[in-house]
């Protein structure tokens, strides 16, 4: 009988853990080839974990609401079969140098491949756990394991989680570990950053947030102390793509099969306006830029909770209006019934939002990281304007909507941020009304 190690899958390049949410099987139960083992929750979607294997469940090694690291084995399953036992992973140690110092370096062989964890032990003296991740945190933060022995964990049986860590990074090493400069603070001040307590009665209702909820907000939190957030804002008439749509909209759908919305134009000029501004579709990896090839466009849907979720259209700019609309449409119809994969909220590169679906007339939206750049789509709505003709200015009722651009002031000045919108007003106001989709 063999034993074969489930894993937690990798889940996008920006996916690190993921969450437990429900074990769909037992311990003893049978397991087909590519059943559904376990469903897992991350800051973007939920999923199923299938099994490669046909087999019985052995054992279960982490339980609802653990966070897991992505590689982690999560469940043991007992394959029948002639042999012995499988050998899942070879463990050695080599030696790595860095800044001229030696240290040893933990080599794990698994499915063929080399994988070289942080040089911080599995263990502590004092008999504590670390994963990979918490390591290799830990490593990039210059932590010892001395150190780490000093944080809380909030995890089973006392573990460190990424949480962890990251709150006492951000809270600050306390002294010996860190430099701790005593500094005196006003009273009065000290008051003020306290968060004043919140009385509740009787007639008052408590609602928990939702894990989507906590983990929304947690990265918007994170985006807003990360990025220099710096607004531009551009009104544009798009009179001619009204009168267009409205012209063509029965025909289209009668060809396509698909509803086309103002989303799908709109989400195709600004693919055109990103292929003219490239340093727009950008990515910030500590003090260096990542320079994105592909445009993947980002499209913020709301979820039947009230959520919001961030599919991504890829390769967008190579999308015509036809192709531009069904990716549109079928995104938010998986979305609104929960059917989207973890493949379809990877790689983003630029995001959109469209406050104008709600009333708003414009907005300042949060980037969402690691991208550098998002736009906010107000409502369409008739306004009395000027119109210039070769005859003279008049007054005349016309459709205008503002967008509203924020972008990260670190690596996006205010020229290219403002010239980005301004191509796409004049993009948008020279819409051809007889153009063909």
């Amino acid at each position: 009988m063999a034993r074969f190690e489930l894993k937690l899958p990798k889940m996008g390049e920006s996916v690190a853990e993921a969450t437990i949410t429900s074990w769909l099987k037992e311990v003893g139960d049978t397991i087909e080839l590519d059943e559904a083992v376990v469903e897992i929750a991350t800051d973007k979607v939920d999923s199923e974990v299938p099994s490669e294997v046909a087999g019985t469940l052995l054992e279960i090694l982490y339980h609802k609401d653990d966070i897991v690291a992505v590689g982690e084995t999560i469940a043991i399953i007992e394959i029948v079969g002639e042999g012995e036992d499988d050998e899942i992973e070879i463990t050695e140690t080599a030696s790595t140098e860095e800044n001229g110092q030696v240290a040893e370096v933990e080599k794990t062989i698994e499915n063929g491949f080399e994988v070289v964890a942080a040089p911080i032990s599995k263990t502590s003296d004092l008999g504590k756990f670390y994963s990979p991740l918490v390591r290799n945190i830990a490593q990039k933060e210059g932590i010892a394991i001395e150190e780490l022995e000093t944080i809380s964990g909030s995890g089973k049986d006392g573990r460190v989680t990424k949480e962890d860590i990251l709150a006492y990074i951000n809270d600050g090493k306390p002294a010996p570990y860190a430099e701790v400069k005593e500094k005196k603070t006003d009273p009065i001040l000290k008051e003020v950053q306290k968060a004043a307590p919140i009385s509740v009665n009787g007639e008052d209702e408590v609602i928990e947030m939702t894990r989507m909820g906590k983990l929304v907000s947690k990265h918007m939190v994170s985006s807003l102390q990360t990025a220099a957030h710096v607004q531009s804002f551009i009104e544009i008439d798009v009179t001619n793509i009204v009168k267009w749509r409205t012209k063509v909209k029965d025909t289209f759908f009668a060809r396509e099969g698909e509803k086309l919305t103002f989303t799908p134009i709109l989400m195709h000029a600004v693919a055109a306006t990103i292929r003219k501004y490239p340093m727009i579709n950008i990515a910030m990896d500590g003090e260096r830029i990542i320079k994105k090839k592909n445009i993947n466009l980002g499209m913020a849907a709301a979820l039947s909770d009230g959520n919001l979720i961030v599919p991504v259209i890829k390769n967008a700019d190579q999308l015509n209006i036809v192709g531009m609309t069904k990716a549109v449409n079928d995104l938010a119809t998986r979305a609104r019934d929960n059917a989207l994969k973890p493949d379809d909220i990877q790689g983003g590169t630029y995001t959109v939002t469209n406050v104008g679906s709600f009333g708003s007339v414009m907005g300042t939206p949060i980037i969402n990281q690691p991208q550098v750049a998002i736009l906010a789509l107000g409502a369409i709505r008739k306004v009395p304007a000027v119109i210039e003709t070769p005859e003279g200015d008049f007054i005349g009722i016309r459709q205008k909507m503002f967008v509203s651009h924020s972008y990260d002031h670190r690596v996006v000045n205010g020229a290219l941020g403002g010239m980005f919108i301004k191509t796409l007003k004049e993009i948008l106001e020279a819409w051809d009304l007889n153009q063909e989709f």
